[in-house]
């Protein structure tokens, strides 16, 4: 494991180093452990024959099993054995923590909340994760109401203390900094204008966790592992509503960055953008750009044409029931979208539909596996043309010009592909340059 992470460390900086050199080149980060949306960004890395990161977060992958029920190094094996079954190169695969720190106890007090994030960063670590979004903006329920750049920037120095005290011999690391993003989840409406991060305060930010850094006995080596900074670029987008990328906005904190031969910024909440964007914001230093809910959104979208062609194709009593299970079972358990949609009169379409996504939290219940199942069984056979064209027009043009099997697994994923594609393109891993020349077998 070590090595994989000196390699995937070594393959990283070699990309964001070219970003900083004014080349087009830069990585996405996948961030999901859904099954499906894992195993369509393999095939596009096969496909591009490029790096791959992949980040779990710490409400999604923990020392107690998260949301996920896997620990740090279950959910390196589990995505391990999907990139051997799809043929895609251990070379390939950086794995990244993100938003590691107190959020999944903020609600108790600072000290308990911080020995735990010690043991999620000690976990990460040794399962060999190599890139680490130290993460400590949230107050916890002893702290003041709004923290300092100061206590933030300690903590952080805490945690990245704890990151190299269980490194192994021969095991690399990188990390993150900052905190101008929305807690892990997503935000339940934007703000009339978004605000992009001020240079004085990013640079204020910088200057804080440097000198935090020292304090906690980490030197220079150290904070050259420091490899992006996430910032507000002006990029977000809550139920129905995107913000989108503007350049101009951004243009101070694109030529900021210049100062920090080694640093590049991290741009969170890039779903749905529009694709042109992307290679924009990459221009503009934005070079690892994330991505999560418009993946399972993707899936979803998918797996909701799949059901209304089950119910064309079959008689009811065969159908899966996927769409009322899934309604049923958010309703029975709202804990996982209640906040996010809260207005009564939108909540009837918000549930399956909106651009939050909350139906992520629900996939890995045993009844909507089963469901899924059923559904993907069902349609085991060729779709008609027809229909295919009515429910899945990209993936049926996909189909005719015999780029795509005609079986509901491979439509789906295809679905989940299309959004990577555009990123891919950005970050000039789809056209012989880039990440590709990075990748050794």
């Amino acid at each position: 494991m070590a090595t994989a992470s000196l390699t995937a460390v070594t393959a990283l900086r070699t990309v964001l180093s070219a970003n900083k050199a004014g080349k087009q080149q830069g990585i996405y980060a996948v961030c999901s452990a859904q099954p499906l949306v894992l195993k369509a960004a393999l095939r596009r890395a096969k496909a591009d024959n490029s790096l791959l990161l992949i980040e779990a977060t710490a409400n999604q992958v923990n020392q107690y099993g998260g949301y996920t029920g896997m620990q740090p190094e279950h959910f390196i094996q589990f995505v391990t054995q999907l990139a051997r079954a799809e043929g895609v190169s251990a070379a390939q695969l950086i794995f990244g923590g993100d938003h590691l720190g107190p959020v999944v106890w903020c609600k108790q007090d600072s000290a308990t909340a911080m020995a735990q994030a010690e043991q999620l960063i000690a976990s990460y670590v040794q399962a060999g994760f190599c890139k680490i979004h130290l993460d400590t903006s949230m107050r916890c329920a002893d702290d003041p109401p709004q923290l300092s750049d100061e206590l933030i920037a300690a903590r952080a120095a805490r945690l990245c203390q704890v990151a190299e005290q269980h490194c192994a011999p021969g095991q690399q690391l990188c990390y993150v900094i900052g905190t101008e993003v929305p807690a892990p989840g997503g935000v339940t409406a934007l703000e009339h204008e978004l605000a992009v991060t001020p240079v004085a305060a990013l640079d204020y930010t910088l200057q804080a966790h440097q000198q935090a850094f020292l304090a906690a006995g980490l030197g220079a080596e150290v904070w050259q592992k420091v490899l992006a900074v996430v910032v507000q670029p002006g990029v977000e987008f809550d139920n129905s509503q995107v913000q989108l990328y503007q350049p101009q906005a951004a243009a101070a904190l694109s030529k900021y960055i210049q100062r920090y031969p080694q640093l590049v910024y991290e741009a969170h909440s890039t779903d749905y953008q529009l694709p042109e964007l992307y290679s924009q914001l990459v221009r503009g230093h934005f070079a690892i750009l994330k991505v999560g809910p418009q993946l399972t959104f993707a899936l979803r979208e998918a797996l909701i044409a799949l059901a209304h062609i089950e119910q064309v194709l079959l008689p009811a009593a065969q159908h899966s029931g996927l769409l009322p299970i899934a309604t049923e079972l958010m309703q029975q358990q709202p804990a996982h979208w209640q906040t996010f949609y809260s207005d009564t009169k939108t909540q009837h379409w918000q549930l399956l539909f909106s651009f939050s996504d909350r139906i992520r939290y629900y996939w890995p219940e045993p009844v909507l596996q089963q469901a899924m199942s059923a559904l993907l069984d069902n349609l085991q056979q060729p779709i008609p043309l027809p229909l295919l064209s009515q429910y899945m027009p990209s993936q049926y043009l996909a189909v005719l010009r015999a780029e795509l099997k005609n079986t509901a697994e491979d439509l789906v994923l295809h679905k989940i592909e299309q959004v990577l594609a555009d990123y891919a393109k950005a970050c000039g891993m789809s056209d012989n340059k880039g990440a590709k020349a990075n990748v050794s077998h």
